[in-house]
């Protein structure tokens, strides 16, 4: 028979589904991160439990195994005693004539939008090991940012 006449299974046509992609490197995390990775983990798994429904319990269970993999290879880091900028840190600094503060996170815990980034950004890996009061390079540009202030944010040891 040939190949136009049979009937092809739904299934043929579906997109396979892949595991969710796993950052590059170290996991590098916070206190609060691997706070909120045990957190998100015990969600997935009650929600796994309420789901009858088998293609959303498949999705979660594809998500609740990529949060299982943050959580074992998660590892926690404390801020720099020396003031220098590291995870977990506030920093203040100028750039471009604008005055700004950013909180470097881990990459699971990182929200832009709330002023949080991963220590993989380039931002934050420009600021990385720099104290208060020195300048750093930048998009190719010398001194392009200056830092300002820098303390442990008390949020990210909770």
């Amino acid at each position: 028979m040939s190949v136009a006449f049979r009937r092809e299974s739904d299934d043929e046509h579906k997109e396979p589904e892949y595991e969710l992609p796993i950052a590059v490197g170290p996991n590098l995390v916070t206190p609060r991160g691997l706070r909120l990775l045990g957190e998100e983990v015990a969600r997935l798994d009650g929600e796994i439990a309420e789901t009858t429904d088998e293609e959303a319990r498949k999705k979660l269970q594809r998500r609740l195994r990529y949060f299982h993999t943050r959580q074992s290879t998660a590892d926690v880091q404390v801020p720099p005693a020396n003031g220098s900028v590291g995870i977990g840190s506030r920093v203040t600094y100028r750039l471009n004539e604008a005055e700004k503060t950013i909180t470097i996170v881990g990459g699971d815990e990182a929200d832009p939008a709330r002023g949080s980034i991963a220590f993989s950004a380039p931002l934050a890996r420009a600021l990385m090991g720099a104290e208060a009061g020195e300048s750093v390079e930048y998009q190719d540009r010398e001194d392009a940012i200056a830092i300002l202030a820098v303390e442990t944010d008390p949020e990210t040891q909770a």
